[in-house]
C-alpha cells in the first residue's frame, strides 16, 4: 500500500494561474505567494533572459495538478507511439 499522507509534491497550480502554472505551483510547494515566484522569474529574464528558459524548462518537466504525467512525458511517449493519460 502506497502511503502518500502528507508529502508535498510539486505541480503545476490549475486555479493559481496566469499562463501555464508554473509559478502558482511553485508557490504551493515552497510556502510562498506566487507573485513573489513571478517576481523572480521577471529578475532573472531581465538579468540575461534564463527566467524565460528556466519556466519553459518547469512548464515542461512539472506535472499539472491532478495529472502523473508532465508534458515531456506526454511527448515522449506520444513518439513512442505509446497512450498517454494526458
Amino acid at each position: 500500500m502506497d502511503n502518500d499522507f502528507g508529502k508535498k509534491r510539486l505541480r503545476r497550480s490549475t486555479d493559481q494561474r496566469m499562463l501555464t502554472g508554473v509559478c502558482g505551483g511553485i508557490g504551493q510547494f515552497v510556502g510562498i505567494d506566487a507573485n513573489i515566484v513571478r517576481l523572480a522569474f521577471a529578475v532573472f529574464t531581465l538579468l540575461g533572459g534564463s527566467g524565460i528558459l528556466l519556466y519553459i524548462i518547469a512548464w515542461i518537466i512539472i506535472p499539472e495538478e491532478g495529472t502523473d504525467t508532465s508534458v515531456l512525458e506526454h511527448i515522449i511517449r506520444n513518439f513512442q507511439g505509446k497512450q498517454s493519460n494526458l
